[in-house]
């Protein structure tokens, strides 16, 4: 039997990583977010901080990791004449899945974002969430805990949500907002934090009991 796990996709700035925690917490599960980018940093042998920036599409990254990460995991590479780009890219998004997966195996895991749910897609005993808000009460928690300015807040909700659109749909031919992928959606402006955890929460322990 599969193991459970739970994973989180979220609209930039709704708070899906205040659940995931809420929810790894009340189940007493692990959850894997900023830490999952460092379990891809160890095994790509790259700093963090490229790692984190290469999920945002930082220009130019592809290119500053290439070395480190042929040097690091040469056998993960695809052979052919793909532009070198792609080739480094698809290398990092392959090291990306195998962390997924050996998370997944373990069990009782809440991943968080890096297009868990596609790659998780099929697997039995996963709960897949969704979670979002209004653009309005998601720009006000990007600007208090978050950081982000003001002045450029709306560029960012649709920047990052685009960017994060685009890597699921690139690698796994899926509409990242397309409910259907998922088993919950919660809308944390409408149920609070508290409550949307709480959904996620009730139904992970009616699934397994």
């Amino acid at each position: 039997m599969a193991s459970p796990v739970i994973t989180i996709t979220r609209q930039y700035g709704s708070g899906g990583s205040e659940i995931a925690r809420r929810v790894a917490e009340q189940l007493g599960w692990d959850v894997i977010d900023n830490e999952f980018v460092d379990a891809v940093a160890r095994r790509a042998g790259l700093p963090r901080a490229e790692v984190a920036q290469w999920e945002e599409r930082a220009p130019g990254l592809l290119e500053r990791v290439a070395r480190a990460l042929s040097a690091a995991s040469p056998e993960l590479f695809l052979a052919g004449d793909a532009p070198s780009a792609e080739r480094d890219e698809a290398a990092i998004v392959r090291v990306t899945e195998r962390v997924i997966t050996e998370a997944a195996a373990h069990g009782r895991i809440v991943l968080v974002g890096r297009g868990a749910q596609a790659v998780l897609a099929r697997q039995p005993d996963a709960l897949h969430v969704y979670v979002v808000a209004s653009k309005a009460f998601r720009g006000r928690l990007a600007i208090e805990r978050l950081g982000v300015s003001p002045a450029v807040v709306e560029k960012r909700l649709e920047e990052i949500d685009r960017q994060r659109d685009q890597y699921v749909r690139t690698h796994y031919g899926r509409a990242r907002d397309d409910v259907v992928n998922y088993d919950l959606v919660v809308n944390t402006e409408r149920l609070g934090f508290e409550g949307a955890a709480g959904v996620v929460v009730g139904e992970a322990r009616r699934r397994w009991k």
